[in-house]
């Protein structure tokens, strides 16, 4: 109590100018725009001159999503059978049409990551198929056939969070690889994946086990447009790793995981695959439907795209919009132009952001705070401000920012968004100071070299200038 008491005297004591100076110290270029929650400039420090935003620019990419999409908008990810049903055998093709829900996973549905596929698998039989002669097929035409967004650095492109956009995705488009460290030293540790060991993969497992009193040595890398994986970690005996891969080709990587599910709930298939692809001459005509899925509402999705920081379901919530403000096959510059047209109606200054792509991973993207500070006093007015406010991690609580602030008056109070890519580190959102004056910030250090700790210690020093002193 008497250090924080201390702490508070100190910061009481001194002004955001001084806060700023020794943040110069680590390298980086500072900017801070402060508002009150009817828009009044309260402070300013390079507020006016370009940054680049990091995962802050989900910021401007959720909020036309929800003004777009609405938050009640639901996915439906539909079967059809082409062929006839005879002794509960699929004379024809099944086709699953990419619907561009990104949530056909276990994340809403109690991680159970099979729920989708055992609806559509319980549907099937009640539609009295039980073998399929046929092949399975991917509808992808809601999307184009771009499938990464602009200024995507390919380092980023083996792992979680460089994934493929594509209308029919499963499991976030990644493979879950694990680790275990288990045997001697010299040997290699065991591995093992979901879905299902599936042969959609390799791995070439490169690893060592060592000694245990040594650290992790991480090692991994995709091969560029093959389902390959290079391993050549050296963990410490007993260590357990985990990691998530991307994978190529995801609507194959859907069907080729759904029929694995479907064999080994009794069903017959050909394991035999077709995609029909954007622009391509079909019908359906004689499409019979014979299952559907549909989704938690986009609103939920919202809420964990900017709590986790989600480059996934962001881009895939871009082309969605896309997809219902523009037609398909939808196209990423589509969303973005969605994007900023819904900017312009709330009157924020589009000609101060430049957006490469909705999630803020792409080279290029630059805005600045004072754009990113009006625009969240421009969303309380939103009808879905509930939602976008919700949607904020809470200091010390959950989200990006769940082990930050704690043991502070910012704990369970500040909300907002966290961004971070190699050299720039941002944080904008809402809090309350002391007497109960709602203050919104935006804080960005852009061009630093090292690690995020000095960084946000500057960032919630501010913060705590600002509570004490509003």
């Amino acid at each position: 109590m008497l250090t924080f008491l201390l702490t508070a005297n100190l910061i009481q004591a001194q002004d955001i100018g001084s806060i700023l100076a020794k943040g110069e110290e680590t390298g980086a270029f500072w900017s801070v725009s402060v508002r009150s929650a009817d828009g009044v400039l309260l402070e300013s420090y390079n507020a006016d001159r370009f940054i680049i935003p990091a995962s802050n620019q989900k910021l401007f990419t959720t909020a036309a999503i929800l003004d777009g999409l609405g938050g009640d908008y639901r996915f439906t990810t539909k079967i059809y059978a082409h062929g006839n049903i005879q002794d509960s055998v699929l004379i024809g093709d099944l086709i699953i049409e990419g619907s561009g829900d990104p949530s056909i996973s276990g994340i809403f549905y109690d991680e159970d990551r099979e729920f989708v596929f055992r609806s559509f698998a319980n549907q099937l039989m009640q539609a009295g198929i039980k073998s399929i002669q046929g092949k399975i097929i991917a509808d992808i035409t809601r999307f184009d056939d771009q499938i990464l967004p602009k200024g995507w650095d390919w380092e980023d492109l083996s792992f979680y969070y460089g994934v493929e956009i594509n209308p029919l995705s499963f499991n976030n488009n990644a493979v879950d690889l694990t680790v275990t460290a288990k045997g001697e030293i010299g040997g290699k540790p065991i591995i093992e994946w979901w879905p299902y060991n599936t042969d959609y993969v390799t791995f070439y497992n490169r690893q060592h086990i060592v000694d245990g009193s040594r650290s992790y040595d991480e090692d991994y890398l995709k091969y560029l447009g093959k389902n390959e994986y290079h391993l050549g970690s050296d963990l410490p005996q007993g260590y357990i790793e985990e990691e998530a891969f991307a994978v190529s080709d995801a609507h194959l990587y859907f069907i080729h995981s759904f029929d694995l599910y479907l064999k080994r709930q009794g069903f017959k298939t050909t394991s035999e695959f077709d995609v029909i692809k954007p622009n391509s001459d079909h019908t359906k005509e004689e499409w019979k439907e014979v299952a559907a899925h549909t989704s938690v509402p986009v609103a939920d999705m919202v809420i964990w795209t900017n709590m986790e920081s989600d480059n996934f379901y962001t881009e895939m919530l871009l082309k969605a919009l896309a997809a219902e403000k523009k037609g398909v096959p939808a196209t990423f510059d589509g969303g973005l132009s969605e994007v900023r047209k819904f900017l312009g109606s709330i009157e924020v200054d589009t000609t101060s952001i430049n957006m490469k792509d909705g999630s803020g991973m792409a080279g290029g993207n630059f805005t600045k705070t004072s754009v990113l500070s009006h625009m969240l006093v421009k969303m309380q007015n939103h009808p879905e401000f509930d939602t976008y406010f919700k949607s904020m991690s809470v200091a010390g609580i959950d989200g990006t920012i769940a082990h930050r602030m704690k043991g502070t008056p910012l704990y369970n109070n500040f909300r907002g968004k966290s961004g971070y890519i190699g050299g720039v580190r941002t944080l904008s959102g809402y809090f309350e100071t002391a007497d109960g004056t709602r203050l919104i910030v935006s804080l960005a250090a852009n061009n630093f070299i090292g690690k995020v700790r000095p960084i946000d210690a500057i960032h919630e020093e501010i913060l705590m200038y600002l509570y004490q002193n509003y």
